[in-house]
């Protein structure tokens, strides 16, 4: 295998015909020829030494190496329109200076392992900017970014607000945390229903917490029994439910994140699969906030459906 680096116009062409399932119509969406396409996934599988697209398949699909390289290609050319971008906005007049940190806020887990892939692509790009990760707690679903103490925030659900724009990153089946010896315990392989939640003492949150988050945390408005105790972080949730005082609910991946003794994860069959986002100011100018935005955006693609536990849609 060759040591050169990857050529991105080889690696486009390559990803047009994995995206498109076909030479022709990846060539016609490149503004290229047939023959062109086809020379240059040629010209990467001998750089590789391996075949990566299965000709005799309707679509054309790739091969598990194939598969593989398909993931870093998304990567690589999301950082490199994205450095395009970057110079684009560094040669604008009255560009921001350079120096300023890109600050990332983080509810609860945020995205699950979406989150610092996401983080550790950036920094591989943009290895001269600062992160700042900054911590989220319930009642900041949309006001760390509007008072402009976060520059991106994964956060769950979609805020409603015409200040902020957000982007789908995973979708995820609901699930409700429970002591363990609590009845409903038993019920983390096979999961309960909605009315079977509705009686649980769900923690109560700040009254200036969003409505958008307060209908997701109880499930619209079926859970309605609130215990006396409040919680703004997971943390707190948690410290509830293993001394008995409140349940939770969340994400599924919320269990292999807070693995908490005497917790229990029960997933909730019938309520809607909800999704965690990426959010930033719906008149963000900052470059850098559009280089982190792709390559989450790019990244969600190949590591969503794992998190997601479904399969990928077209």
């Amino acid at each position: 295998m060759s040591s050169a680096p990857l050529d991105l116009r080889l690696l486009s062409s390559f990803l047009a015909v994995v995206e498109e399932g076909h030479f022709g119509r990846a060539a016609a969406r490149l503004f290229l020829s047939p023959p062109a396409v086809t020379q240059h996934v040629r010209r990467l599988e001998t750089e590789l030494g391996t075949v990566l697209l299965d000709r005799r398949a309707n679509p054309v699909a790739p091969t598990p190496a194939g598969v593989r390289l398909a993931g870093h290609a998304r990567v690589l050319l999301a950082a490199s329109n994205a450095a395009l971008d970057d110079m684009a906005e560094a040669v604008r007049p009255g560009a921001a200076p350079a120096g300023r940190p890109l600050r990332v806020g983080i509810m609860g887990h945020g995205s699950a392992e979406l989150t610092p892939a996401a983080i550790n692509a950036y920094r591989r790009a943009r290895p001269d900017v600062r992160v700042e990760i900054r911590q989220l707690d319930f009642t900041e679903h949309v006001t760390a970014l509007t008072e402009d103490r976060v520059d991106v925030a994964f956060v769950r659900p979609g805020p409603d607000d015409e200040r902020v724009t957000a982007d789908v990153l995973t979708t995820e089946q609901r699930i409700v945390v429970v002591p363990a010896r609590s009845p409903l315990a038993e019920a983390r392989l096979t999961g309960v229903t909605v009315a079977d939640i509705a009686g649980l003492p769900f923690f109560r949150v700040p009254g200036h917490t969003p409505r958008t988050f307060t209908d997701y945390l109880y499930f619209g408005d079926e859970a309605r029994h609130r215990s006396s105790d409040y919680a703004v972080t997971p943390q707190e949730v948690l410290t509830g439910v293993v001394t008995g005082r409140a349940a939770g609910s969340g994400l599924k991946s919320f269990a292999r994140y807070y693995a908490w003794p005497g917790a229990t994860f029960v997933p909730v069959l019938d309520a809607p699969w909800e999704s965690s986002y990426l959010a930033v100011r719906a008149d963000e100018e900052n470059p850098e906030v559009r280089i982190f935005r792709a390559l989450a955006l790019t990244l969600a693609r190949e590591l969503g459906p794992t998190i997601n536990g479904c399969p990928r849609t077209p």
